[in-house]
């Protein structure tokens, strides 16, 4: 085995393709939980959409009819479509291939396409995208000329009509399309489409680092709607594939990241969009299509960045906000979600503009974009899990699964045998013929700091560099280099290549000393239990209100000592992202705390956290905690409970 360090490889980017590739749509494919939980959205809200909502049905205009012809039925195909391929279900691609047909027969002579009634370049994007994800897993070839004969209608048209509005926010999604396209054909006037599509983007970086301030975040603009922003993050990205300046977009993001954290930051880990931007308050809410979209950004930060921070935030996202946006079984979505979240009515709240109904659980709250955008998150999840280095391979997110590819013509499979996040074991198992070396990179999470890795049962250590890289000098050990450790080796012999990656609570704090709880990439809540209401003759499967079952005003203590609070683990339930009557989860920290007495309810929600330390009533109680995902009621940011531990000088009084 030798050592090799992660670097970029530019002369990829500069022929026209990212420099770590995505594999193509179904070669991966998921396994144990991911599997179950995959079925049910197969079994649920996605495989019965059709059958329960007319924007999607027999009528839509994407399907000749004379319904709904703007983003619905593209949004509905940008999930069913990789849903159908990473669980090779038969009656998925059954649903999907009407849709694909429509669209690659609805082409004109100019080449554009689509519902003749709606000429916006916008939904095009998203069935741009729908076209190269199937092509990708059928090989099906008339997509790459369709595409070129609509591209050269692009390059002619839009500079007399440019893009406007959600096309502009989000031409980076069209771009991405037109680099699909570059990297088959290597045609030149392809990057000049890219370059004109650049022009005619909004600058996000430039806006989200510069620009952004609360006040003027919560009123309508396309620059502070929460989606928009999920998708305009990934413009830097797609601007690299150009100009190669990685280092410098990266930076520039980072910086966006860190205004969008340091306005809107939420105890997630994520910024709030409640429709615009909405404030650090516990009670923001956090749109599903947003989630889905940020997700999709942090895929493709992966792909052009190759950095093991990308992985981190799509885990984060994939293992917290999304499961929590749909009911266990999903049957029904929240169009938006909050981090603090004690009672699911159709009530008041301070949203920045949503109806009352938007945090309910259904088929349509509010708006209906995200009834037709949720489908995209779990598959879309799986078929990056992965991505193909010039090298060999690199994992991008932990998650029981298997692989199916080549290196080099050489067929290689991959599985990863693991409950993760719910453990902290993954196992990869390398199956191939090939005897050449070739290259696995495993991430490894900027939490894991004491993580332990075997090859064939021999351990091998592990080194962090510093942010510049580098060697630390003549430590022995492979080195963790922005979030990877390589191994390189002949994989023809069956290994087991054994990653732990040890999870204790880390508290971070928040706004009035108030805390949050995380344990590995899960964000960890308590549930005061749920009592499920159902709106009898709702649309849909279903809709459902949620109420508590016990009290939920909790403060936390002794937040110095996280680290050695006591976890348990026991069975993915087979709903994965569900609590059973008892609150049990698949992982449970044990917390001390005590009741926060002071603390109330504000209309349909609860008050902000009071002001930390709050009076010292114990600490008494083991406070369950359970995975944010796996809790539709819960308390993210809790204020702390005051005594002696918590505080600098232990003789000084709590005031």
């Amino acid at each position: 085995m030798t050592i090799e360090y992660t670097t970029t490889d530019d002369t990829t980017t500069a022929r026209g393709g990212r420099p770590h590739r995505p594999l193509p749509l179904g070669s991966t494919t998921p396994g144990g939980w991911l599997l179950d939980q995959l079925r049910l959205q197969a079994d649920g809200i996605t495989g019965q959409l059709e059958s329960v909502w007319s924007d999607v049905g027999p009528d839509s205009g994407w399907l000749g009819g004379p319904g709904e012809d703007w983003e619905r039925g593209p949004y509905y195909l940008d999930g069913l479509v990789p849903l159908a391929h990473v669980l090779h279900d038969e009656r998925l691609l059954a649903l999907a291939s009407p849709w694909i047909e429509w669209i690659l027969g609805s082409q004109r002579e100019d080449g554009f396409f689509g519902p003749a009634g709606n000429d916006d370049w916008w939904p095009r994007m998203v069935a741009c995208k729908v076209l190269t994800q199937h092509a990708d897993a059928t090989g099906d070839d008339r997509v790459a000329p369709f595409l070129a004969r609509y591209f050269r209608h692009q390059l002619d048209h839009l500079p007399e009509r440019p893009l406007t509005s959600w096309g502009r926010a989000r031409g980076a999604d069209n771009a991405l399309s037109v680099w699909w396209l570059h990297e088959r054909t290597g045609e030149d006037w392809l990057l000049d489409l890219v370059d004109l599509l650049a022009e005619q983007t909004t600058r996000w970086d430039d806006y989200l680092a510069a620009d952004l301030i609360t006040g003027a975040a919560r009123t309508f603009s396309h620059r502070t709607h929460g989606p928009n922003v999920a998708m305009g993050l990934k413009t830097g990205a797609v601007e690299a594939l150009r100009d190669h300046d990685l280092v410098g977009h990266a930076a520039r993001t980072e910086a966006s990241f860190a205004a969008l954290d340091r306005w809107h930051g939420q105890a997630s880990g994520w910024f709030s969009g409640d429709e615009w931007l909405g404030g650090p308050s516990a009670t923001a809410g956090i749109e599903t299509c947003q989630v889905v979209e940020m997700m999709f950004t942090a895929e493709v930060h992966a792909q052009v960045y190759g950095r093991g921070v990308d992985g981190d935030r799509l885990e984060s996202l994939a293992y917290n906000l999304l499961p929590a946006s749909s009911d266990p079984e999903m049957r029904g979505h929240q169009y938006h979600q909050q981090a603090n979240q004690v009672e699911v009515s159709v009530a008041r709240r301070e949203w920045s503009f949503s109806s009352d109904d938007a945090g309910i659980f259904g088929l349509e709250p509010h708006f209906g974009c995200c009834t037709a955008n949720l489908h995209q998150g779990w598959p879309k999840f799986v078929s990056h899990l992965w991505l193909r280095d010039d090298d060999g391979l690199r994992v991008v997110a932990y998650a029981p699964s298997e692989v199916r590819t080549d290196v080099d013509g050489a067929p290689v499979t991959v599985t990863v045998d693991t409950t993760y996040p719910f453990e902290e074991t993954v196992t990869l198992r390398v199956q191939t013929e090939r005897r050449e070396p070739f290259a696995l990179r495993l991430r490894i999470p900027v939490w894991a700091t004491d993580a332990t890795l075997t090859v064939g049962g021999a351990a091998v250590s592990l080194r962090h560099s510093p942010a510049t890289g580098g060697a630390l000098g003549d430590e022995p050990g492979l080195q963790v280099d922005d979030g990877y450790v390589t191994l390189v080796r002949d994989w023809s012999t069956a290994t087991d290549v054994v990653l732990v990656l040890p999870m204790r609570a880390r508290v971070v704090r928040r706004e009035r000393q108030a805390a949050a709880v995380r344990l590995g990439p899960l964000v960890m809540v308590y549930s005061p239990g749920e009592r499920w209401v159902e709106h009898v003759g709702a649309p849909g499967i279903g809709e459902w209100e949620v109420h508590p079952r016990g009290s939920w005003n909790w403060g936390l203590a002794d937040v110095r000592e996280a680290g050695a609070w006591r976890v348990t683990r026991g069975a993915v339930p087979a709903a994965p992202w569900s609590l059973g009557h008892r609150r049990d989860a698949a992982v449970v920290l044990h917390a001390p705390g005590a009741r926060a007495t002071e603390w109330r309810m504000a209309g349909a929600q609860a008050a902000p956290p009071p002001a930390s330390p709050v009076l010292d009533h114990g600490p008494d109680d083991d406070l369950r905690l359970v995975p944010y995902g796996s809790a539709r009621l819960r308390i993210t940011e809790f204020p702390v409970v005051g005594n002696w531990r918590d505080r600098d000088d232990p003789d000084e009084p709590v005031r």
